[in-house]
């Protein structure tokens, strides 16, 4: 395996660090929750993320994200991203990245006392040209544990996860973080999150952060979600996201089937 120099390392981190959250995302933030989409319900999201580092920028411009209960208490999960890496000083690089697909399954359900429990394992396939910064390179591995548990209008979750990276110039990297949110309108709810990540490669540096962020329904399927922030202690001086989210469920198909039916 051919050795990265040190320049090189710099671009792949650009992408490493917007790539991760985009491989951890619990909507609209990098923590992720333990509870699946409901059985024969889907939630599609288009959106977009962007990190500024020293290095320079890079994220998806979009990336589509589709999420499906196919059994109770268990998620299919599937993003296919449009990415760029704009290094600074280098040359701008656009197409599609890593492909990421998993399965979230809750296999403690939450109680008066206790919180929701499950585990969503991601797979990074990587279909991104690593040689224009879209991508790994190598086949990545996340495992994560996530809790739960609401109180009114409150709810907090999160947990943390481990990280296989393989490669030259890699390191293996855990992740821990916890998001608090608020419904304070009957549409709109807003939540805060911190999390810190360590280095995903040799010689690189750990990263906490936090995000603020919104949902905003603009309807029972129409959804807008929106957050932002930067580290407390690392290299991320600004990171964003922003999706228009579709949740539909079996009636969703059902018309689907009316209408083609009367073409």
């Amino acid at each position: 395996m051919s050795k990265k120099s040190p320049g090189r390392l710099r671009w792949l981190a650009v992408w490493w660090l917007a790539g991760s959250l985009t491989a951890l995302a619990g909507p609209p933030f990098a923590t992720d929750d333990p509870e699946p989409v409901d059985y024969q319900h889907g939630e599609f999201y288009i959106a977009s993320q962007h990190t500024e580092t020293a290095g320079g920028w890079s994220g998806t411009a979009p990336h589509f994200e589709l999420n499906y209960g196919v059994v109770p208490n268990v998620q299919l999960h599937l993003i296919a991203p449009l990415a760029y890496a704009a290094p600074s000083g280098g040359r701008t690089h656009y197409g599609y990245g890593d492909t990421e697909l998993g399965v979230k399954f809750r296999f403690i359900q939450e109680t008066e006392h206790l919180p929701q429990v499950g585990i969503f394992p991601l797979l990074e396939v990587p279909t991104g040209s690593e040689p224009d910064g879209l991508g790994s390179g190598q086949v990545q591995v996340f495992l994560p544990l996530w809790l739960q548990k609401s109180f009114g209008d409150w709810t907090i979750y999160g947990g943390g996860g481990y990280g296989i990276n393989p490669g030259a110039g890699n390191e293996d990297w855990g992740f821990g973080g916890v998001v608090v949110q608020r419904q304070v309108m009957k549409n709109v709810l807003l939540g805060a999150e911190v999390y810190h990540r360590t280095t995903m490669a040799t010689g690189g540096r750990g990263d906490t952060a936090f995000n603020l962020g919104t949902v905003i329904d603009f309807t029972g399927h129409q959804h807008l979600l929106f957050s932002a922030g930067r580290s407390i202690d690392g290299p991320t001086d600004f990171q964003v996201y922003v999706a228009y989210q579709f949740t539909f469920g079996p009636e969703f198909f059902h018309s689907l089937g009316n209408w083609s039916g009367h073409r």
